[in-house]
């Protein structure tokens, strides 16, 4: 089975043609970083105008690429929600209108289930139940995933996102958007020791996570250190600021592990790519002998195909929607 895909939740205008939710047949992603890197963060409504501008020659590209026609295609799937309303509407009514012009089938793919999806490209013999770590510039969760459509939040932040403290960290330190990859980089260099910074916790809820504090921290650290005239090792900030995160991560995560039984483990989402994050699970998990699988580094930011993965197990499942299906902002990955 064919599944065209698309994803416009918020900066990349993405269209892929995946094969039986493993397949990757074509994948094409018109990437707006360098335009937003002037303003140092995604401007939703230009991000809006340049899905509008891309979608077009994105979807055309991926048929070519596939040496496919839409006659060949059995289904569109499409993100629908989270994301930025704007982005996600232009996807939306994009697919809904192919949707009706060809009467192929139209499938609403939540973006958070398509990024623990890009696992099964990356690992082919992957399959539920497993405990997922989901985490991404909006997003950490920790979730069972029970069956390919049916998953349960174990833990959750209750305030910033990894990503988003990554992203906020590095612009403070005068790191280019997307800051988070920056700050990684840069923290190769930098002893993870150097400065102790805050591991917060939620009283009562053990596998959730708070970034908010541990935020804050290394902001006040740069600029109480600016205002009096003392130059830090910026490496070694990001190395302690990275380390601290990947702790709080991986500690919530593994408690959750052992609580629950779970011998096998996986990643996704954007962070997902976080080079410590990666390195020291699967550490962790070679120590205790269980299995952890991760997506491929080109899997790990937004893409179609995905979308085109996880839009397949929703079609089995007989999620079909009618052309009267709308974007949502926000929306539980537990439906």
């Amino acid at each position: 089975m064919k599944i065209l895909a698309i994803e416009s939740s918020c900066d990349e205008t993405a269209a892929a043609v995946v094969e039986d939710g493993r397949k990757v047949i074509s994948s094409v992603v018109a990437s707006q970083v360098e335009e937003h890197k002037l303003y140092g963060g995604v401007v939703p409504e230009i991000a809006s105008r340049r899905h509008a501008e891309a979608i077009v020659p994105v979807v055309k590209n991926s048929l070519e690429q596939a040496e496919l026609t839409l006659k060949e295609i059995d289904a569109i799937a499409v993100t629908y929600a989270p994301g930025l309303i704007g982005a996600l509407l232009v996807g939306v009514n994009f697919a809904k209108g192919l949707s009706l012009s060809t009467g192929l089938p139209l499938v609403p793919t939540h973006h958070l289930r398509s990024h623990i999806a890009s696992n099964y490209i990356s690992n082919p013999n992957l399959k539920p139940p497993f405990l997922c770590l989901v985490v991404s510039g909006g997003h950490s969760h920790i979730v069972m995933v029970e069956d390919y459509t049916k998953m349960r939040i174990i833990g959750k932040t209750r305030d910033d996102a990894a990503g988003e403290a990554f992203d906020k960290a590095a612009r403070t330190m005068g790191m280019p958007y997307p800051g988070g990859i920056a700050l990684d980089k840069v923290a190769e260099d930098g002893d993870p020791f150097a400065f102790k910074l805050p591991r917060p916790t939620v009283s009562g809820s053990q596998y959730d996570f708070s970034f908010s504090g541990l935020k804050t921290a290394v902001i006040n650290l740069i600029h109480n250190s600016a205002q009096k005239g003392i130059e830090l090792n910026k490496a070694d900030v990001c190395a302690s600021f990275r380390y601290a995160v990947v702790d709080c991560l991986k500690t919530n995560f593994l408690k959750a592990a052992e609580d629950l039984k779970v011998d096998k483990l996986v990643i996704a989402g954007g962070v997902s790519a976080n080079r410590l994050l990666r390195s020291s699970l699967q550490e962790e998990c070679d120590k205790h002998g269980l299995a952890f699988y991760m997506p491929e580094k080109s899997l790990c930011g937004d893409n179609a195909a995905m979308v085109g993965s996880q839009g397949y197990y929703e079609f089995l499942s007989g999620n079909i929607a009618s052309t009267d299906l709308n974007a949502f902002a926000t929306m539980s990955i537990e439906l």
